[in-house]
């Protein structure tokens, strides 16, 4: 299976931004213990913290061998229905991902306009969250 993963803004920032939140691994440490889980899984990050680039990749991604696409929008989350609109247009399975628990954060967070367009969203289990998310995407083959 090849999946991309996508990280949007200010996730390059990871081990140096409130580590109580959202841990003190960094983004490629996290790259590296996601391909260290799944071994036999292609992964394809990238990482922006301009939303037009973050909407090209994933349009880009219908030209591509994708079997699946997992996404952690940042703060996009909260604010793009750009990015929205690019995930809905693609039709592999796709999932969103957070390091901390959006609904318990502060009330501008539990707004999510990516969530009606993924297949399934996992959050607040940091590192886990992922390893959760790629589960998922890979039981959907079987």
């Amino acid at each position: 299976m090849n999946i991309l993963v996508i990280h949007g803004p200010n996730l390059n920032m990871l081990g140096k931004r409130n580590p109580e939140i959202y841990g003190k691994m960094t983004l490629d440490e996290l790259y590296d213990q996601i391909s260290s889980e799944f071994p036999d899984v292609e992964f394809t990050f990238y990482q922006s913290n301009y939303e037009g680039e973050i909407i090209e990749v994933i349009q880009n991604s219908m030209e591509e061998p994708y079997d699946a696409l997992m996404i952690n929008p940042g703060a996009f989350t909260h604010t793009s229905i750009a990015i929205r609109d690019a995930l809905d247009i693609i039709r592999i399975p796709k999932v969103e991902v957070h390091l901390s628990d959006i609904e318990h954060r502060e009330p501008f967070r539990k707004i999510d306009y990516m969530t009606d367009v993924v297949d399934k969203r996992f959050m607040g289990k940091k590192l886990d969250s992922y390893i959760e998310a790629i589960a998922y995407l890979l039981n959907l083959g079987e």
